[in-house]
Order: C-alpha cells, then sequence, then structure tokens
C-alpha cells in the first residue's frame, strides 16, 4: 500500500468507498441519511484543504483521507481492505503532512472511536447533532 493524491477522475470512485465504509460501519444511517451526504462528500474532494488516497499495491483506491485546518475531516477505507495498517498509514500521513491533531466521530461509530483513541487522542468534547443537525452525536477528539 501506498499514499498518493487524488486526481479528480478518482472522486466518484472515493464517493464509492465512502458510501460501502459507511454501510459497514454506521449501522444507524438511514438510506435517506445516504442519499443527503453523498453528494455533500461527492463535493467536499475539491474543497477539502488536504486530500491524501491510500493504493492497494496494483495501484487501486482503496481508501482516503481530508484534513483541514488540523482536523481530520474524513478518513473512510474500503471493508474488505480493514484491519491491514491502511488507516494507520492514512492517520500518520495526516500527522506528519498536515498537522492533524483534532478529528470528530461519530458517538454511534464505536469502532471508529476505538480507532482514534488507540492513536492516542482523546475525548475533549460532545455535540448532541452533527454538521448538519441530524439527530447523530458527535465526539470531538483531540492528541
Amino acid at each position: 500500500m501506498k499514499i498518493s493524491d487524488i486526481a479528480p477522475a478518482e472522486h466518484d470512485r472515493a464517493t464509492e468507498l465512502w458510501e460501502a465504509s459507511v454501510r459497514a460501519t454506521h449501522d444507524f444511517a438511514t438510506e435517506a441519511d445516504l442519499d443527503v451526504f453523498r453528494p455533500l462528500v461527492r463535493a467536499s474532494f475539491g474543497e477539502i484543504e488536504h486530500l491524501a488516497g491510500l493504493l492497494a499495491d496494483d495501484g487501486l483506491l482503496i481508501g482516503f483521507l481530508g484534513a483541514a485546518e488540523g482536523n481530520v475531516e474524513m478518513l473512510f477505507l474500503d471493508p474488505a481492505y480493514r484491519g491491514q495498517g491502511g488507516g494507520s498509514m492514512l492517520l500518520a500521513h495526516a500527522f506528519q503532512n498536515f498537522a492533524a491533531t483534532s478529528v470528530d466521530v461519530n458517538e454511534q461509530n464505536p469502532q471508529a472511536l476505538g480507532f482514534y483513541l488507540h492513536h492516542g487522542f482523546r475525548v475533549v468534547g460532545r455535540s448532541e447533532t452533527d454538521s448538519i443537525n441530524k439527530p447523530y452525536p458527535i465526539l470531538h477528539l483531540t492528541l
């Protein structure tokens, strides 16, 4: 696996990865939620300050990370590649290259919370709703 920039031609693949990852880890998300978030995620690829892709040995995009202003805004992996160190590689890349020291996590996603706690983050706050005021509590973490 290696990390590289994500080309605009890969934005559709990244959106597919986001959806596959969400379906595997966000039991609370409904189809209507996915319909709301999908275009927002797709549009964010052209707007986010830092975007890095994780490529399999054959060059296939299997994960990605977005960061802005020291915050990990998104980190998603193809479920078939979870547990192989790719998420840790992306997070280390965010630490080293994007000065990332904080992240927000859905409270109802214990797998993501455990991942970030394992990497040294700690919970410093909580919001009752997500960024578009859906009733999904968000935990705010920092190193």
